[in-house]
């Protein structure tokens, strides 16, 4: 079994409460074997400082005794830091600015030390495994909000460009399962010889949000998932968020 998670935003507590909350949903020889973070590990602004996330990343790669190692993707947070030291796909600062503003881009600069950048370009937009795709937003980016109020053609979208059936994400903080029950569309490959084109149906495939575990004070969501039964169910942790604590 697999637990997800997503959003920590350099919240060490929540994450330390998910941690204790995992052992707790394996039942009999169903364990949770892995963990899976989908990006925004880091927090910034008023709420973090280097120093805060420097140790959550820490605890990220470096776990205690009979916990798990987690397998994170790259966040929007993460990616927006990239791109403040030109390592990102947007290069440089001036974008960000225009988009969310010079307070938010200092903040986020002032949160982050240079170690920390260094383990955010180790880390992959996705993971596939099984028939499934884990990502904070989806293949497309980390940008890519998917909700329940998401049209079905996006969804089968952003399913078909990797074939997967079941799609977890994070963006955008809800959670939430989003059944398309059947879809219809086209295969079509153009070469020089011309547009070739097969019609597929496309049946039982889901869209999963799995929370987040930093963003509420007090109160951490994730979501565990069970391959062998194609089962996902959703738990929140309550903890203790107050000054001192």
């Amino acid at each position: 079994m697999w637990a997800i998670a997503s959003g920590i935003e350099g919240n060490l507590r929540a994450y330390e409460a998910v941690l204790a909350d995992v052992p707790r949903r394996s039942r009999g020889v169903v364990t949770v074997d892995r963990l899976f973070v989908l990006g925004d590990v880091i927090g910034w602004g008023a709420r973090s400082q280097p120093a805060m996330n420097d140790r959550l990343i820490e605890r990220l790669v470096t776990p205690r005794p009979g916990e798990l190692l987690p397998e994170v993707c790259l966040g929007l947070w993460e990616e927006r830091c990239l791109s403040l030291y030109a390592l990102g796909p947007e290069a440089g600062a001036a974008d960000l600015v225009e988009r969310w503003g010079a307070a938010a881009v200092e903040g986020l600069w002032r949160s982050v030390s240079r170690s920390a950048v260094e383990w955010m370009r180790s880390l992959d937009l996705a993971v596939v495994e099984l028939d499934c795709l884990l990502a904070h937003g989806s293949a497309v980016g980390v940008e890519d909000c998917l909700t329940p109020q998401t049209p079905p053609w996006l969804w089968l979208d952003r399913l078909g460009r990797v074939q997967a059936r079941r799609l977890f994400c994070g963006r955008s903080g809800l959670a939430f399962r989003y059944d398309l029950v059947e879809g219809r569309g086209d295969d079509r490959l153009r070469t020089l010889e011309g547009t070739r084109s097969h019609p597929m149906v496309l049946q039982g495939l889901w869209g999963v949000g799995v929370g987040t575990v930093g963003r509420i004070p007090g109160l951490a969501t994730y979501c565990c998932y069970d391959p062998g039964r194609d089962r996902v169910t959703w738990h929140q942790v309550a903890y203790d968020d107050g000054p001192g604590s």
